[in-house]
């Protein structure tokens, strides 16, 4: 007799769980061999691991994975709960909150259609699209401080876009190609990431050297640069054909929609006040060492602007309904999953065991430093998620390595960091790709961006080779 639907979707599931059970049981027995671990590394190294199988090899919600990995950690003992509420009340989580409702009053105004309009209407084919959008990215790490800040500025524009082109394999590699570039293009700026400041900081600190913001765009703007043109070439030839990347566009327009790029060409009232807002927020994130309004703050507070009553351009409940809270929860949690790594001791204890593994301490050949320096800190992201929290247990190691061997402490500090801020691998790796992974419309699956940085990260160790013996070592950057 033919197998009924019943059995096929049991036996269906049991082979699907079979992968994550088996390296579960893996990670749980790897946990229990380092001698040197202690009790809370060991439980928080393995609610990671766990954490990690689950984002890596199923499809339960990334924000579910992330909290069940916290409670077991919690009530394991590897964490204490005010971990996790304190990482629910961090920084981030109110920036992300800000900065949604920011996207929110873009997208309900109108002015994301306009701004996806400047690429849309400047570019004749899909592959048109993805470079005139890499364009736009590149400049707006000078602009916008924060990762988070970018992608949540583009979210509304890649919805217009996905809309206006309406081809499923299309929003996927533009979903994948936002988030990669604004990342990758990071370096390009002293402000890109607030832990280049934590580095600099550090540097000066420990090494008595400091780096200024002009020297920071000569050496990281032509990286970012070639980085992200390269990074839009990989993503177009991994997930799109040419048939599609060489489809014409087709504009659609709707007479007195709001949301079409080609609608009213005169700004409306609401259009006005929103991007009046957006620069002024935009001019507060970059003063903020003359006022001290952290970039958090000023979000929500530009946030309430827009939501406020008969002056604002929506209401407070349908800004509300523009936050990812399933993102937001899930942040939280990455955030105390990271947060319990450092403070149980096991990141320090990885790091550590890198070095010992690459013998780094013992080499003497500036190439094998800067392949092992390159190696370490692009993988760093793997076992910690939070970008702030890589700066602060990676650079001082890298700068006591470079005093060790009598290495030039600028040159370990910059190449490191151009590590630590590609964080492709994973969804949780950055929050930037969680929130274009996490949106109202099917994007990618983490599946598809382990593919996408098993090449990348090939052609990133290839670019600092480059851009070492091509040009930083000419420039000032020499080892």
């Amino acid at each position: 007799m033919p197998e009924t639907p019943e059995p096929k979707r049991k036996s269906g599931l049991l082979r699907r769980s079979l992968l994550p059970i088996a390296l579960t049981v893996i990670a749980a027995t790897a946990v229990l061999l380092p001698q040197e671990l202690s009790y809370e590394a060991r439980v928080a190294l393995f609610g990671f691991a766990l954490a990690t199988i689950l984002w890596s090899t199923t499809r339960i919600n990334s924000a579910y994975v992330a909290l069940m990995a916290v409670m077991i950690t919690i009530f394991g003992g590897g964490s204490s709960q005010e971990e996790l509420f304190e990482s629910l009340a961090s920084d981030v989580i109110w920036l992300m909150i800000g900065a949604f409702i920011l996207g929110g009053a873009m997208r309900s105004t109108g002015l994301a259609a306009r701004l996806t309009g400047v690429v849309v209407n400047r570019a004749k084919t899909v592959r048109g699209v993805f470079f005139m959008v890499t364009t736009v990215l590149l400049p707006l790490s000078f602009f916008i401080p924060s990762t988070s800040g970018r992608a949540a500025v583009m979210m509304p524009v890649f919805r217009s876009l996905s809309d206006t082109i309406g081809d499923k394999k299309v929003t996927r590699a533009l979903a994948l190609l936002i988030p990669t570039v604004i990342l990758v293009a990071t370096i390009s700026t002293l402000i890109g990431a607030g832990s280049h400041l934590i580095a600099i900081d550090l540097l000066d600190e420990i090494s008595d050297r400091n780096i200024s913001f002009a020297q920071w765009a000569l050496w990281g703007v032509p990286f970012g640069v070639t980085a992200a043109y390269l990074s839009c070439l990989v993503v177009m030839g991994l997930f799109l054909d040419r048939e599609r990347l060489g489809r014409p566009l087709v504009r659609r327009e709707r007479r007195g929609d709001a949301e079409e790029p080609n609608g009213n060409k005169n700004l409306s009232r609401n259009e006005k006040f929103t991007l009046f807002i957006l620069l002024s927020m935009v001019g507060l994130w970059l003063t903020e060492a003359l006022h001290g309004i952290e970039i958090a703050t000023v979000t929500v507070a530009g946030a309430l602007i827009l939501t406020l009553p008969l002056i604002g351009v929506m209401k407070w409940k349908e800004g509300l309904k523009s936050v990812s809270w399933n993102l937001i929860l899930f942040v939280g949690a990455a955030l105390a999953l990271g947060n319990a790594l450092i403070d149980s001791g096991a990141a320090e204890w990885i790091i550590d065991n890198l070095f010992d593994a690459t013998g780094i301490n013992q080499l003497e050949s500036p190439f094998l430093i800067l392949l092992v320096i390159g190696f370490l800190s692009l993988t760093s992201h793997i076992y910690m998620t939070s970008h702030a929290a890589r700066a602060v247990a990676l650079v001082p190691p890298f700068l006591y390595l470079a005093a060790s061997l009598d290495l030039n402490p600028v040159a370990v500090l910059f190449i490191s960091t151009v590590g630590m801020d590609y964080c492709q691998t994973f969804p949780v790796s950055s929050k930037a790709l969680l929130m274009f992974q996490e949106t109202d419309v099917e994007t990618f699956q983490p599946a598809d961006l382990l593919r996408l940085s098993a090449v990348l990260l090939i052609v990133h160790v290839v670019l600092i080779v480059v851009f070492y013996y091509g040009y930083w070592q000419w420039t000032g950057l020499s080892l």
